[in-house]
């Protein structure tokens, strides 16, 4: 049992209160998933067509005897040959590159063990980490968050071990990310399909299975719609997946719908969580439209 939360503004003159909108209902999945808690925000994509925003999850608290991100950015400005940026919270970091991306995230992982890469892209900024959801959020201050639609996740872990990189959001390619409620029965033949493919895993955790099956499916050419489709027939299992595009939010559920979700939409945002009383909250709550996504249908809103 987990829980899942989205949230999309749609009107951009309130992309400043979705940190604050938003950080009650992952606090409000605490029962569905005490040991550990992310989100995926994802805002404007940078404005250099090349850059890349990689974030960075360091095994060191900053408390303390923190890790040296400043020495790791001089490293890489020197391999890359340009210029390097740096934002940091807590133990994670936001690294801002504009030389090959891939290149920077295989020198990072080379770095230090300690490093674990999260995610890439233009306009992804992806923090997980295990603790409590109340903990997590302040630790990396949830609530001042700005953007246009956010994926979070509360975890209780079934299938695999608790540290932060089995915590969700799960990432593949670019600005793609996913979080998942339930269980896949076939997570192995998904990565034996993949794996002879050249994608490689980082966890045994079966929602990484599902995200790079997605992701794979929308490099090889298919839009999310169909790649989605797709999904409903190789993945086996009770879920609810909730997915994070650069300009898209998508919900699916499996042919039983085993497992809960709820949607309340406004004029002013579109707003998922495994239970009402995330939802509860939120401005105008009263006059949503409240309804249950219904089994094996797709649900994509566009930022």
């Amino acid at each position: 049992m987990c829980g899942i939360i989205g949230l999309l503004i749609k009107k951009p003159a309130l992309r400043s209160e979705l940190g604050r909108w938003m950080t009650p209902m992952l606090i409000g999945m605490t029962e569905r998933g005490p040991d550990s808690a992310g989100l995926a925000v994802f805002s404007d994509p940078l404005n250099d067509e090349h850059a890349r925003k990689i974030s960075v999850y360091s095994g060191l608290t900053a408390l303390g005897a923190g890790f040296n991100w400043h020495a790791l950015v001089a490293a890489l400005e020197k391999q890359q040959g340009s210029a390097v940026t740096l934002q940091t919270k807590d133990n994670h970091a936001i690294i801002t590159v504009t030389g090959d991306p891939v290149q920077a995230q295989h020198f990072i992982k080379a770095y230090d063990p300690l490093l674990h890469l999260l995610s890439l892209g233009r306009s992804i900024d992806l923090y997980k980490d295990i603790g409590m959801p109340a903990v997590v959020a302040q630790r990396y201050d949830f609530a001042h968050m700005s953007g246009s639609h956010v994926v979070g996740h509360t975890r209780m872990a079934t299938e695999s071990a608790v540290t932060p990189d089995r915590a969700h959001p799960f990432t593949a390619g670019q600005d793609f990310c996913m979080v998942h409620n339930g269980s896949l029965s076939n997570p192995y033949q998904i990565r034996r399909m993949l794996e002879p493919r050249g994608i490689k895993f980082d966890t045994d955790n079966d929602t990484e299975s599902a995200c790079r099956f997605i992701e794979w499916r929308m490099r090889e050419g298919d839009d999310l719609k169909t790649a989605l489709e797709t999904g409903f027939d190789e993945l086996d299992g009770f879920y609810t997946l909730l997915m994070g595009t650069e300009n898209q939010l998508a919900l699916i559920r499996d042919p039983f719908a085993c497992k809960p979700a709820v949607i309340a939409e406004t004029d002013d945002y579109v707003a998922i969580a495994s239970e009402f009383r995330s939802l509860a909250h939120l401005p105008d709550i009263d006059h949503a439209y409240v309804f249950e996504p219904a089994p094996q249908e797709m649900y994509i809103w566009k930022a």
